[in-house]
């Protein structure tokens, strides 16, 4: 209840000047330009309860008339591609402290809104900042509903170590993406106790990241060490050996390096290893060429046909 003053001089209202809004019923004196003679009134307390004049409005669309409407345009959320695309349950990754939160808002609101629909995350990030990267895999394990996610492009670092952490069954990759892991990077400097503290912390996320993963690939802790030790780069079927992921989208389709023939990959061989040589570059330029690598990589549904018509020389026309 609140106090309210009312004074000065007041004028009987006109039934034709009368208002229907509530406030002009209420015991606010009303000034008008009526040359007409007024009564003063002593100054007086009384009750009445704060009111405005949109107390009473009702601003919804169906009570304006079409002739008075604006004309149509597109609201926001209709020109923005991250919102058309939330409305489907799909939410594009990327590991940064200011992206983070907002990935994490999206994950809950989604799982509070219906928590038996899938949560689709799709993923084409570099990595990104580690403590961000475990703020949205927390958020994943906190939602009741399944986070399916798919890599796109590149999955590196912390995008990979988030797409390996999708519901089981429901982790992809597009037949041309790379997957990517290894240990946490980062840099010190300051005072000598201030550096040890940043080593121990960059210590403790390095262990972190490995038991997790150790969990969902099902492989020794000391594997996951050695295999993180440098950048250690994977195609989409060698990903789903190592158990980052479980199945390729678009099986069998040509591609970059997509399966020659019956669907299935290449056969790992002392190619597969040249590939990943860390060398000079006399080692980099003995490395086969892509023309070849196929080639080698379809050598066992050809057989001995593969290796006469490599030995061919081409005849010009």
């Amino acid at each position: 209840m609140e106090v309210s003053l009312s004074s000065t001089s007041c004028i009987p209202i006109n039934s034709k000047l009368k208002l229907s809004h509530p406030l002009f019923h209420s015991q606010f004196p009303i000034h008008t330009a009526s040359t007409k003679t007024t009564k003063t009134k002593p100054l007086f307390i009384v009750n009445a309860s704060r009111q405005t004049l949109s107390s009473n409005w009702n601003v919804s669309q169906h009570h304006f008339s079409a002739s008075t409407a604006s004309p149509w345009l597109p609201r926001f959320e209709e020109l923005d591609t991250t919102n058309m695309l939330l409305r489907q349950r799909i939410i594009f990754l990327g590991v940064d402290d200011m992206t983070a939160d907002f990935i994490i808002s999206q994950l809950l609101f989604l799982d509070a809104e219906d928590s038996k629909k899938d949560i689709k995350l799709f993923i084409n990030s570099p990595g990104g900042s580690v403590t961000a990267g475990m703020g949205i895999y927390d958020a994943m394990k906190l939602c009741k509903a399944d986070v399916s996610t798919v890599c796109l492009g590149l999955a590196a670092s912390m995008g990979a170590f988030i797409l390996a952490s999708g519901s089981k069954g429901k982790r992809y990759c597009m037949p041309n993406s790379r997957v990517m892991i290894h240990q946490p990077l980062g840099t010190a400097g300051g005072k000598a106790t201030e550096m040890s503290i940043r080593i121990r912390e960059m210590a403790y996320h390095k262990i972190k990241i490995n038991k997790i993963l150790s969990r969902i690939t099902g492989k020794p802790e000391e594997q996951i060490e050695l295999d993180t030790d440098r950048d250690n780069f994977m195609n989409p079927w060698e990903a789903k050996e190592y158990g980052l992921i479980d199945g390729v989208i678009d099986d069998g389709k040509l591609g970059l390096v997509a399966p020659i023939a019956d669907a299935s990959p290449p056969p790992k061989t002392r190619v597969w290893d040249l590939w990943k040589i860390e060398g000079s570059r006399k080692a980099k330029k003995n490395m086969p060429s892509e023309h070849r690598f196929l080639q080698n990589a379809s050598k066992g549904s050809d057989g001995d046909k593969g290796s006469e018509q490599e030995g061919e020389t081409p005849v010009a026309v």
